[in-house]
């Protein structure tokens, strides 16, 4: 018999992308239910440590990778970041906490969540109409879920 080439590598390619796009709408969709739903995560997102890569985002919450690597380098050294802050989105925001698990800042009423769990950081926003304790809730909430995953 001869053995016909299936072009497997191309197709693993393609079957890998296309894994990868299922498992970001999965994330977006969780995302969404477990953030966004709560009326007080303006937008978020995930990132993955180990690459400095967005996985997935809220709709309309588009970060360029100098802003994902600040969040990434936030946790490096959380003196420095409870001193000098994060800028973000064009505005300076103040760290009310910044430790190994956790950064969050704000600015005036609208404010930054950044959760770190094994090999993610969850980030949530809010602004001035939402109540920034249910978004460090929600945030939390999901970066415990990922803790609980091995993720």
């Amino acid at each position: 018999m001869a053995s016909v080439d299936s072009g497997s590598d191309a197709g693993t390619g393609i079957a890998a992308a296309y894994k990868d796009k299922v498992k970001m709408n999965q994330l977006q969709n969780l995302l969404h239910d477990a953030l966004i739903s709560t009326e007080h995560v303006e937008h978020c997102c995930i990132i993955r440590r180990k690459d400095v890569s967005l996985r997935a985002s809220s709709v309309g919450f588009t970060l360029y990778q100098d802003q994902i690597q600040m969040f990434v380098d936030a946790f490096k050294n959380p003196p420095q970041t409870r001193e000098d802050g994060l800028y973000f989105e064009d505005r300076h925001y103040k760290c009310v906490r910044a430790d190994k698990n956790a950064v969050y800042a704000k600015c005036v009423k609208r404010g930054l969540v950044v959760v770190r769990t094994g090999s993610l950081l969850i980030v949530g926003t809010y602004n001035d109409n939402m109540y920034p304790s249910v978004c460090v809730e929600a945030v939390e909430k999901l970066a415990d879920y990922f803790k609980e995953k091995g993720k």
